[in-house]
């Protein structure tokens, strides 16, 4: 392995990662992982691994990791919903030019009632962010 090894590695879960400790200045020359944290990105929660105590320095880089991995995360959230209103062009096109009449009774009711609530809930959200403030409704 090369010698820029970082410092922490970050084993992502579905909520956060375990935190490890990277090692391989050891006897036998191998990398060992030592792991001192698990972290939460939705709630914020940083918890130590067993009796490991957390240095100032560990903090800060897993901060800086969370806040990273969250705006990823964001970016790819959005990125999910450019790619959605594709689809639902494409899922127009097909309909229209392609779909055969068994292939459209078996999508035509799950696909209009998701849209319905999708429509339903852009239109309250829109409603919410055009209504004066304050104005309780």
């Amino acid at each position: 392995m090369e010698k820029s090894l970082p410092e922490l590695y970050f084993r992502v879960r579905e909520n956060g990662a375990a935190v490890y400790r990277l090692d391989a200045e050891n006897r036998q020359r191998r990398l060992e992982m030592q792991e001192i944290a698990a972290v939460n990105i939705r709630n914020g929660n940083i918890r130590p691994h067993g009796t490991h105590e957390l240095t100032p320095e560990e903090l800060t880089h897993i901060r800086a990791w969370m806040e990273g991995r969250q705006a990823l995360l964001a970016s790819r959230d959005y990125d999910e919903i450019l790619q959605t209103v594709d689809r639902l062009n494409m899922a127009a096109h097909w309909a229209q030019s392609r779909a055969s009449d068994e292939q459209l009774a078996a999508v035509t009711d799950a696909l209009l009632l998701a849209m319905h609530d999708l429509r339903s809930t852009l239109v309250r959200k829109m409603a919410e962010r055009l209504a004066p403030q304050g104005d309780e409704a």
